[in-house]
């Protein structure tokens, strides 16, 4: 089916949802449409994305809907999202058209869009964009204006570099390889904390989406030991069902000194590092809990949301940190550069993609998709659209 893919473009439309909108030799595609926060995604056709140079145009087989997409629909989270837009933060597709700078990039092949968004012009602290999800700072939300609709759609334009290459696939595994997105945010705190083989990792939210991937991800790195903390007594005996030995279990109590000190003994030796993934909705005690767990000179990284929703803030005793050379550092998304590295244990077989089932749902069940995606919340399922 290598002929439907072409190179090539005509105009823009930089207001697709104004009805009546056209140019000689536009067509239309098929989205699903946020026009109002707490409104239903409307499925309906909107006028193609055109590129221009360093952009790629992507034909979408296979979308992530993550499972707190309703609370960004309904404004809960309060992200940073103009309307009307097409939501959706990442897919898994088959480049359509390249622009005229593209040199390895060719219709057909498969990637991975990348939805973290970085402005070429903002080296070495770029403003960023999660495209279809969310922006930060006011030049998040500059670049946001053009970079805007995301991938709940049957095409999606992104910039050439966020086009990244996985190779070749079966299309039926398009839906699998959306575990990509999750996995690179986890991917990401293991590389700012400079995670190494022989390593013992505390991961604190061990028991949700992407805590589970950050487990996952550290043992097929050669982690000595994880230790996965959690509540859900079930969530936690998967865990040690899926990975063996080399995953240990602590089961909390609400207690933090009572917390830390089971955490601690459970590991083999000493906790090199944390990295913390609780949500909004967990008390920063259970974060610093973990982090008192850290032996001399260890590593925290912070990439959850405690605190965002009117939480308390994080305390940590300053002598503590001081004395025993702690670092406590917070890391947002991932650099692109770890993209190929994340492919790369994939495609070696060290990280198995078969541990994720996947629901999918057409493009015409986007409301029903996102209902899913909250409902089936958890380690290792997937909820995705299949424009």
């Amino acid at each position: 089916m290598k002929d439907q893919y072409h190179t090539g473009s005509s105009c823009r439309f930089p207001e697709r949802y104004i009805s009546g909108l056209s140019c000689s030799g536009s067509s239309q595609m098929k989205a699903a449409v946020l026009h109002e926060f707490g409104m239903p995604l409307s499925v309906e056709q909107v006028i193609d994305p055109v590129i221009g140079t360093g952009e790629v145009l992507v034909d979408v087989v296979a979308a992530p809907v993550l499972s707190y997409s309703g609370e960004i629909l309904s404004g809960a989270r309060r992200y940073l999202l103009p309307t009307p837009v097409v939501p959706g933060a990442g897919a898994i597709g088959r480049v359509r058209t390249v622009g005229p700078d593209a040199t390895r990039l060719q219709p057909g092949d498969w990637v991975f869009c990348d939805p973290t968004v970085r402005a070429r012009d903002g080296l070495p602290a770029p403003d960023i964009t999660l495209q279809g999800a969310s922006a930060r700072g006011e030049g998040g939300q500059k670049l946001q204006r053009y970079f805007r609709d995301g991938t709940f759609a049957a095409q999606v334009r992104v910039p050439t570099e966020n086009a990244a290459p996985i190779g070749m696939i079966d299309p039926a595994e398009a839906g699998r390889w959306c575990a990509v997105g999750a996995l690179l945010i986890a991917y990401g705190g293991l590389l700012a904390m400079d995670f190494r083989p022989g390593g013992t990792l505390l991961v604190s939210g061990a028991t949700g989406n992407f805590g589970s991937s950050t487990v996952a991800l550290a043992l097929a790195m050669g982690a000595r030991c994880v230790v996965a903390p959690g509540r859900n007594i079930a969530v936690l005996d998967d865990l040690r069902q899926r990975f063996g030995e080399r995953l240990v279990p602590v089961r909390l109590t609400g207690d933090a000194d009572t917390d830390t000190a089971a955490m601690r003994a459970a590991a083999p030796g000493s906790i090199d590092a944390v990295q913390d993934f609780l949500p909004p909705s967990a008390a920063a005690a259970v974060t610093r809990a973990a982090i008192m767990t850290l032996r001399q000179g260890g590593r925290a990284v912070l990439m959850g949301g405690v605190g965002m929703m009117g939480g308390e803030d994080l305390a940590l005793p300053y002598p503590w940190i001081m004395r025993n050379l702690i670092t406590v550092r917070g890391q947002w998304m991932y650099d692109a550069a770890a993209i190929p590295g994340l492919v790369g244990l994939i495609r070696s077989g060290l990280l198995d993609l078969r541990h994720w089932a996947v629901t999918a749902f057409p493009l015409d069940d986007a409301n029903a998709a996102v209902a899913n995606a909250a409902a089936q919340a958890g380690p290792f399922r997937l909820t995705v659209l299949k424009p």
